[in-house]
Protein backbone atom coordinates (compact mmCIF):
# COMPACT_ATOMS: atom_id res chain seq x y z
CA UNK A 1 0.00 0.00 0.00
CA UNK A 2 1.59 3.21 -1.04
CA UNK A 3 1.62 6.63 0.87
CA UNK A 4 -1.11 9.03 0.96
CA UNK A 5 0.13 11.94 -0.71
CA UNK A 6 1.02 14.65 1.22
CA UNK A 7 -2.08 17.69 1.70
CA UNK A 8 0.51 20.50 1.42
CA UNK A 9 3.32 19.72 -1.43
CA UNK A 10 5.21 22.35 -0.48
CA UNK A 11 5.27 21.70 3.12
CA UNK A 12 6.78 18.84 5.58
CA UNK A 13 4.86 15.28 5.55
CA UNK A 14 2.94 15.07 8.71
CA UNK A 15 2.64 11.82 10.39
CA UNK A 16 0.17 11.60 13.57
CA UNK A 17 0.38 8.47 16.06
CA UNK A 18 -2.73 7.44 18.15
CA UNK A 19 -3.19 5.20 20.91
CA UNK A 20 -5.60 5.22 23.66
CA UNK A 21 -3.94 7.09 26.62
CA UNK A 22 -0.62 8.56 25.04
CA UNK A 23 1.28 7.58 27.71
CA UNK A 24 3.05 4.64 26.53
CA UNK A 25 2.72 3.22 22.73
CA UNK A 26 2.04 6.48 21.16
CA UNK A 27 4.76 8.66 22.98
CA UNK A 28 7.23 5.32 21.70
CA UNK A 29 6.41 5.39 18.46
CA UNK A 30 6.12 9.17 17.87
CA UNK A 31 10.10 9.41 19.89
CA UNK A 32 11.64 6.22 17.78
CA UNK A 33 9.76 7.55 14.50
CA UNK A 34 11.70 11.06 15.13
CA UNK A 35 14.78 9.37 15.72
CA UNK A 36 14.94 7.25 12.60
CA UNK A 37 13.61 10.11 10.06
CA UNK A 38 16.33 11.99 11.52
CA UNK A 39 19.22 8.99 11.09
CA UNK A 40 17.70 9.09 7.60
CA UNK A 41 18.08 12.69 7.16
CA UNK A 42 14.38 13.66 6.76
CA UNK A 43 14.06 15.57 9.99
CA UNK A 44 13.10 18.66 8.40
CA UNK A 45 10.78 16.85 5.66
CA UNK A 46 8.50 14.96 7.87
CA UNK A 47 7.04 15.72 11.65
CA UNK A 48 5.53 13.00 13.61
CA UNK A 49 3.19 14.12 16.76
CA UNK A 50 1.29 11.52 18.52
CA UNK A 51 -1.67 11.52 20.76
CA UNK A 52 -4.66 9.79 22.28
CA UNK A 53 -8.44 8.45 21.65
CA UNK A 54 -9.33 9.12 25.62
CA UNK A 55 -9.14 12.29 27.43
CA UNK A 56 -8.18 11.24 30.88
CA UNK A 57 -4.01 11.64 30.72
CA UNK A 58 -3.61 14.69 29.22
CA UNK A 59 -1.00 16.58 30.08
CA UNK A 60 0.18 13.91 31.91
CA UNK A 61 3.70 12.79 30.90
CA UNK A 62 5.00 9.28 29.52
CA UNK A 63 4.43 6.04 31.32
CA UNK A 64 7.41 5.96 33.58
CA UNK A 65 8.48 2.37 32.39
CA UNK A 66 8.17 3.42 28.52
CA UNK A 67 10.10 6.57 29.45
CA UNK A 68 12.72 4.82 31.55
CA UNK A 69 13.15 1.59 28.62
CA UNK A 70 13.46 5.11 25.90
CA UNK A 71 16.24 6.34 27.82
CA UNK A 72 18.21 3.26 28.06
CA UNK A 73 18.18 3.16 24.02
CA UNK A 74 19.24 7.05 23.87
CA UNK A 75 15.71 8.36 22.63
CA UNK A 76 14.20 11.53 24.38
CA UNK A 77 11.59 11.40 26.80
CA UNK A 78 9.87 14.94 27.09
CA UNK A 79 5.88 14.70 26.56
CA UNK A 80 3.11 15.67 27.55
CA UNK A 81 -0.35 13.61 26.36
CA UNK A 82 -2.61 15.10 24.64
CA UNK A 83 -6.26 13.78 23.05
CA UNK A 84 -6.77 13.40 19.35
CA UNK A 85 -8.46 16.09 17.96
CA UNK A 86 -10.92 15.87 14.97
CA UNK A 87 -9.19 18.76 13.72
CA UNK A 88 -6.00 16.43 13.12
CA UNK A 89 -7.98 14.61 10.44
CA UNK A 90 -7.13 17.37 8.17
CA UNK A 91 -3.51 18.85 10.07
CA UNK A 92 -2.37 15.02 8.93
CA UNK A 93 -1.09 13.06 5.88
CA UNK A 94 -1.15 10.19 8.01
CA UNK A 95 -2.80 8.70 10.80
CA UNK A 96 -1.13 5.70 12.42
CA UNK A 97 -3.43 4.16 14.82
CA UNK A 98 -1.56 0.97 17.47
CA UNK A 99 -4.57 -1.38 17.22
CA UNK A 100 -7.91 -1.78 15.96
CA UNK A 101 -9.99 -0.28 19.00
CA UNK A 102 -7.87 3.21 18.06
CA UNK A 103 -8.19 2.58 14.32
CA UNK A 104 -11.98 2.14 14.71
CA UNK A 105 -12.45 5.25 16.98
CA UNK A 106 -10.34 7.48 14.34
CA UNK A 107 -12.93 6.02 11.39
CA UNK A 108 -15.73 7.04 13.85
CA UNK A 109 -14.37 10.30 13.89
CA UNK A 110 -13.72 10.64 10.06
CA UNK A 111 -16.98 9.14 9.06
CA UNK A 112 -18.15 12.30 7.47
CA UNK A 113 -14.92 13.00 5.95
CA UNK A 114 -14.46 12.20 2.22
CA UNK A 115 -11.05 13.59 2.10
CA UNK A 116 -9.37 10.85 4.85
CA UNK A 117 -9.49 8.19 2.26
CA UNK A 118 -6.50 5.86 2.86
CA UNK A 119 -4.92 8.13 5.30
CA UNK A 120 -5.73 6.40 8.46
CA UNK A 121 -3.93 3.19 9.39
CA UNK A 122 -2.52 0.61 11.52
CA UNK A 123 1.13 1.47 12.66
CA UNK A 124 2.97 -1.73 12.34
CA UNK A 125 1.44 -2.32 8.89
CA UNK A 126 5.01 -0.91 8.16
CA UNK A 127 6.55 -3.54 10.12
CA UNK A 128 7.84 -6.41 7.22
CA UNK A 129 7.22 -8.77 9.54
CA UNK A 130 3.67 -7.50 10.67
CA UNK A 131 2.05 -11.02 10.36
CA UNK A 132 -2.11 -10.97 9.83
CA UNK A 133 -2.90 -8.99 12.84
CA UNK A 134 -0.33 -5.87 12.88
CA UNK A 135 -1.20 -4.38 16.18
CA UNK A 136 0.71 -2.86 18.93
CA UNK A 137 -0.67 -4.25 21.94
CA UNK A 138 -1.13 -2.48 25.29
CA UNK A 139 1.95 -2.74 27.70
CA UNK A 140 0.15 -0.14 30.51
CA UNK A 141 -1.49 -3.13 32.56
CA UNK A 142 1.57 -5.86 32.15
CA UNK A 143 5.01 -5.84 33.18
CA UNK A 144 8.39 -4.73 31.80
CA UNK A 145 8.37 -7.03 29.25
CA UNK A 146 5.69 -5.43 27.44
CA UNK A 147 7.33 -2.58 27.38
CA UNK A 148 10.42 -4.29 25.27
CA UNK A 149 7.81 -6.23 23.41
CA UNK A 150 6.15 -2.88 22.24
CA UNK A 151 9.37 -0.95 21.58
CA UNK A 152 10.54 -4.02 19.22
CA UNK A 153 7.61 -3.49 17.45
CA UNK A 154 7.57 -0.10 17.03
CA UNK A 155 11.13 -0.21 16.23
CA UNK A 156 10.17 -2.50 13.15
CA UNK A 157 7.53 -0.43 11.51
CA UNK A 158 9.43 3.08 12.20
CA UNK A 159 11.93 1.54 10.11
CA UNK A 160 9.77 0.26 7.87
CA UNK A 161 7.56 3.98 7.34
CA UNK A 162 11.10 5.60 7.21
CA UNK A 163 12.16 3.32 3.98
CA UNK A 164 9.27 3.99 2.38
CA UNK A 165 9.04 7.94 3.25
CA UNK A 166 12.93 8.04 1.86
CA UNK A 167 12.57 5.96 -1.19
CA UNK A 168 9.14 8.14 -2.06
CA UNK A 169 10.68 11.27 -1.42
CA UNK A 170 14.69 10.98 -0.68
CA UNK A 171 15.40 14.76 -0.22
CA UNK A 172 12.75 16.02 -2.11
CA UNK A 173 10.50 16.88 0.48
Amino acid sequence: MSLPEPRDPSGPYRISVVCLGNICRSPMAEKVLTGELDRAGLSGAVEVASSGTGGWHIGSGMDSRAAALLRAHGYPTDHAARRFDPAHLAEHDLILAMDHANLDDLRRLARERADIGDRLRLFRTFAPDAGPSPEVPDPYYGGEHGFTTVLDMVHAAAKGLTAELAARYGSAL
